[in-house]
């Protein structure tokens, strides 16, 4: 199993989790077929909206790839590639402030320029930490 940090705007995100899809780098396919069944996503978003300048750097969703199918969706003149994720309900979201002391992701000077591939590798530790985080009564 492995564990993904996809970075997307905030409403993007949310349309996701409605949907119950993961759609990583504009739509691309690659990003989606690094993923396996049972792999963790986490969801970082730098803005709030795609279009707007809007910062909220927070990590906005957590789930996991529901099986090994990719399909590609048509909205009309945007056919953005596709997969289903089981996502957690109860998870809120977290301000990376708050954690990314902890991180391991965010312990290297340029730990925010790797950030702008889209997607990225999530070690076992940082996904702990964000799914601890991201449930903060099950803390208690």
């Amino acid at each position: 199993m492995t564990a993904w940090l996809g970075v997307v705007s905030r409403d993007h995100v949310r349309r996701g989790v409605e949907l119950g899809i993961a759609q990583i780098g504009h739509g691309k396919r690659s990003g989606l077929a690094k993923m396996a069944r049972g792999d963790w996503l986490v969801y970082y978003s730098p803005r709030a909206s795609f279009s707007g300048d809007e910062p909220v750097k927070v990590f906005t969703a957590i789930g996991q790839i529901v099986d090994e199918e990719i399909w590609q969706a048509d909205e009309g003149d945007f056919k953005p590639w596709r997969r289903s994720v089981a996502y957690d309900d109860s998870a809120v979201d977290v301000a990376l402030d708050d954690v990314k002391g902890e991180l391991d992701l965010t312990s290297t000077p340029s730990w925010g320029y790797q950030m702008r591939r889209g997607l990225l590798p999530l070690s076992d530790r940082d996904l702990e930490i964000t799914r601890t985080a991201m449930h903060p009564a099950s803390a208690c």
